[in-house]
């Protein structure tokens, strides 16, 4: 089955330095694709549809690119303030409707299947609020610091910072309608996932590959080795 996607691209243009000088993250090149290409190749061969980008810092670059590469895609300008994850999912519902919907982070690549086609076929609405990908720690690459989740047997998830936890790669299948329950316009993810786990409705799958954080300017480098395009020789 297919559900929308938001691609999440809103930031401030901070954390990758000169690099995002004249341009957004999601404009910066990993293995000679920006990673806007890479996140709706990701989306396209998940099968989503239909699909919104969100942004922030230097939006009009974003724009443009999408006006040529991705001309189905809505663009959600998120100004004067950017909304954090959970206010641009609601945002996004106007375009994308209130049922499940896929989220993916834009300043990410795996390598392995897709990873949105693989939470469709796990997403289990009955007993899910929300299906977040993961991989073990060992196959984050580039991962600063440590996990996010550990995994119960029966795939529901609890906080874990620690070393043995799940790194959350940025995918998710999720129900909205506690995202549009919100009277705020302006809130974390994390306080939906907070109220999901408390009712036991937060889950996870793992990502079968890996998957690298390209959201600091070292994990370019470590990105394209992991995609085995290694520019440093």
């Amino acid at each position: 089955m297919s559900y929308p996607c938001l691609i999440l691209a809103a930031g401030f243009g901070t954390r990758m330095g000169a690099l995002t000088r004249d341009r957004p993250k999601a404009l910066v090149e990993v293995a000679g694709r920006p990673l806007i290409a890479h996140a709706l190749e990701a989306v396209r061969q998940g099968g989503a549809g239909p699909i919104a980008v969100n942004a922030h810092y230097r939006a009009e670059d974003l724009r443009d690119w999408l006006a040529i590469h991705g001309p189905d895609v809505h663009f959600l300008h998120e100004t004067p303030d950017i909304l954090d994850s959970g206010g641009a999912v609601k945002n996004a519902l106007s375009v994308l409707g209130d049922g499940p919907i896929f989220t993916l982070n834009a300043d990410a690549v795996w390598d392995g299947p897709a990873p949105l086609g693989a939470l469709a076929d796990a997403w289990e609405p009955a007993r899910m609020d929300a299906l977040l990908a993961l991989v073990p720690r060992s196959a984050a690459v580039g991962r600063q610091g440590g996990g996010d989740f550990a995994m119960a047997t029966d795939g529901r998830l609890a906080w874990d910072k620690g070393p043995e936890g799940a790194v959350y790669v940025g995918a998710q299948l999720i129900d909205p309608t506690r995202i549009a329950a919100r009277t705020e316009a302006i809130f974390p993810m994390r306080e939906i996932w907070e109220e999901m786990m408390e009712a036991g409705r937060l889950h996870g799958l793992m990502h079968d590959g890996r998957w690298a954080d390209v959201g600091h300017p070292a994990g370019i480098a470590e990105a394209e080795r992991m995609l085995g395009h290694d520019t440093t020789f």
